[in-house]
């Protein structure tokens, strides 16, 4: 049995995905997975159809049946099929423009747009440093990070507390220096430490 788990992808309405794993001279698939998007408002039926079109891949995949592409000969018959024998509306892309955006979907948006990415630096001399990082010059900077020699300790939070919601978000190492206090009230104030990866 696969997996089925909600997404919130704006952009995918279903997908699927699974694992190949090998041993000597064979390999298998594992971890099938379906993730349906619950982004958009969507009637039974539209999620009906999105959940047979990903059943389609999962039953390609678990045959072993060789497709001339993901959504090739063999998967387009199978929908067809489907569609004529049983009345479905299976389509290889769906058109989402003028669709409803879910109020969970609406939830997530506010809430990240609320938080904030917070980086904390300690020098070695013990001065700390305060930063709001644009998230999207997060991993950039934790590479940065692991040059500065003079850097003692760093750490990544994410917080929703107002007071930072007028800082610049910086997109280079600077930040606002934190005495004791500050930066005790700080750690006190709910923020949630997260990790940030560079890679190599």
């Amino acid at each position: 049995m696969p997996r089925l788990l909600l997404s919130c992808s704006k952009t995918r309405l279903g997908s699927f995905s699974c694992k190949r794993s090998r041993r000597l001279f064979r390999s298998r698939l594992t971890d099938f997975t379906i993730r349906i998007s619950n982004y958009y408002v969507m009637t039974e039926r539209q999620v009906q159809n999105i959940l047979l079109h990903e059943m389609i891949h999962y039953y390609i995949a678990y045959q072993g049946i060789k497709d001339t592409s993901a959504h090739g000969i063999v998967f387009r018959q199978m929908a067809n099929r489907l569609n004529s024998q049983y009345g479905w509306q299976i389509t290889v892309s769906t058109n989402t423009r003028g669709w409803e955006i879910s109020e969970n979907a609406k939830e997530r948006k506010q809430k990240a747009a609320a938080e904030r990415l917070i980086l904390v630096l300690e020098m070695k001399d013990g001065t700390r440093f305060l930063s709001v990082v644009n998230p999207k010059y997060a991993v950039r900077l934790e590479k940065q990070i692991k040059r500065v020699f003079d850097i003692q300790k760093h750490a990544w939070y994410l917080s929703s507390d107002s007071r930072f919601s007028d800082y610049p978000q910086v997109r280079s190492l600077r930040g606002k220096r934190l005495s004791e206090s500050q930066f005790n009230d700080f750690i006190n104030s709910g923020a949630k430490s997260v990790e940030v990866l560079s890679a190599g």
